[in-house]
């Protein structure tokens, strides 16, 4: 017997941005396919025509498309098992659904939506467990078509068996079982002809012949429905594996509104995709080697569904930080470049972006090797480096703001105006930072003064800032002119 063919799917629904946990619900199935050389589909699932936003289809497609998640069959690219919108396949759903009805599997519900809310509200005081009562399931056939010849509003209703366990293998947590009571009746069928997600699923599922259905646990509670639905069917079922939702750090799980921002929203701070993608994978993901840092061809290689974690990871931007730092010193200069071009025409807030190129490409290619050089070591995204603009602003402080803790006002003007010859004395081609800190240093060791006492008012000259790049770095950044006009504002102000 051949081993089929590995096709797994990501199937959103167009209500809302391509997110975190969308991203990684996606990033999964894709590299499961990838891994085993097989097929990953894109389906949208649209049958909640109320839910769906405006926008959404594009920020799902164009973030997955910008992260390199390209899809084998889908939207765009057509494939052999479509139409890959489910609000397209209505008739498909209809059939199977009068299937569900013919063997008894499904039935008829006429109930009106007053007396489900008093339902719910009699449960609610009686602290039962929300779920249908089964009313419409007792109706005799005369009843059922009496109704249907009125053309009374109806949907249509799982049958689920009324004793019993429903049993199923998910791949990570082994065989989970339910109680047939524990069970609602889920509406299958609205009464405005579209399937829920329930039915849709699992038929589109079985059509599109996928051998892993990889979601988040919040599916979990919803999984005897779908093993119903497949022993209904008689269909054989595929491989179910549920990802453990991710903690916040400061309690709770992740959710749209608490923490889990759009990967556009990502991109425009200045994230690279292929620190996104490392974040993602390992949001769960554990390749036992001890590895953290991954090219999308290296996780594709070592990707196992078996070393994915049960336990709900932590989401930790300080970890998606450091992942981007490590990829912003490996890049080079061109392909950054290349990255804040696309930042400055895309992102939400672009003037940052445009603002650095325009100082930034002005100046020569040595410069700017230099700048990216010092720049590189102390920023975690490009939004980071945008802020360089900012410090080349004229700062703004008070005199005593330049004197270095025990020292003195008139010390520090003493040390400024030594420092300041010193930059005077060096020619412009030497304001880079690899000859200007060596050259100051070993001058400041020929002198009364510690480093404090000449790096401290110098830095304050330049930047009016305590935490800023160092008076080297700011050196670089500004040229010879402004380093010196800066540093004679200082003096100005500590004589004055």
């Amino acid at each position: 017997m051949t081993t089929p063919r590995i096709r797994t799917r990501f199937a959103p629904s167009p209500t809302g941005d391509l997110h975190i946990g969308s991203a990684r619900s996606a990033l999964y199935p894709y590299l499961w396919a990838k891994h085993n050389q097989g097929d990953f589909l894109l389906r949208i699932e649209d049958t909640d025509q109320s839910r769906t936003q405006e926008g959404s289809l594009e920020s799902i497609t164009d973030g997955l498309k910008w992260l390199g998640l390209e899809w084998d069959e889908g939207p765009e690219v057509g494939g052999d098992f479509g139409p890959y919108f489910q609000s397209e396949r209505l008739e498909l759903y209809k059939t199977y659904a009068q299937k569900l009805l013919d063997t008894k599997h499904a039935y008829y519900c006429f109930c009106t939506k007053d007396r489900l809310d008093q339902m719910r509200l009699d449960q609610q005081a009686n602290k039962q467990a929300p779920r249908y009562d089964k009313t419409c399931r007792r109706l005799s056939a005369e009843a059922i078509q009496k109704e249907l010849d009125s053309n009374t509003s109806h949907v249509i209703r799982l049958a689920v068996p009324e004793e019993g366990s429903v049993v199923v293998e998910d791949l990570l947590r082994g065989t989970v079982s339910f109680e047939a009571k524990d069970v609602d009746d889920q509406v299958i069928m609205k009464s405005d002809g579209f399937p829920t997600y329930h039915l849709a699923n699992v038929v589109d599922d079985h059509h599109m012949e996928i051998t892993h259905v990889i979601r988040g646990e919040e599916w979990l509670p919803s999984l005897p429905k779908h093993v119903l639905l497949y022993q209904a069917f008689g269909w054989e079922q595929p491989v179910f594996v549920h990802l453990s939702l991710f903690l916040a750090k400061e309690g709770g799980k992740v959710s749209k509104r608490k923490g889990a921002m759009g990967i556009f929203a990502f991109r425009d701070q200045g994230y690279l995709k292929e620190a996104i993608l490392n974040f993602c994978a390992m949001l769960g993901w554990n390749p036992k080697t001890g590895q953290e840092i991954f090219s999308i061809e290296e996780l594709i290689a070592a990707f196992e569904l078996k070393h994915i974690n049960i336990p709900n990871p932590l989401f930790e931007t300080d970890k998606l930080n450091w992942l981007n730092q490590q990829y912003l010193k490996q890049l080079p200069l061109s392909d950054i470049l290349r990255r804040i071009e696309e930042l400055a025409k895309v992102a939400k807030e672009a003037q940052p972006y445009q603002d650095f190129l325009a100082w930034f490409t002005a100046f020569e290619p040595k410069r700017q090797e230099s700048i990216w050089e010092a720049l590189r070591e102390r920023i975690s995204t490009l939004l980071e480096a945008t802020e360089t603009v900012n410090w080349l602003k004229s700062p703004s402080y008070q005199a005593g703001d330049l004197v270095w803790k025990k020292s003195t006002k008139d010390a520090a003007l003493q040390a400024l105006l030594a420092a300041k010859e010193q930059f005077v004395s060096l020619p412009e081609d030497q304001y880079l930072r690899s000859s200007l800190e060596p050259t100051i240093i070993d001058w400041i060791k020929t002198t009364e003064w510690g480093n404090g006492d000449i790096l401290w008012p110098v830095r304050y000259a330049l930047t009016g800032q305590q935490k800023s790049p160092s008076p080297f770095e700011m050196a670089e950044l500004l040229g010879k002119n402004e380093t010196i006009s800066r540093l004679e504002t200082a003096i100005k102000m500590l004589s004055e």
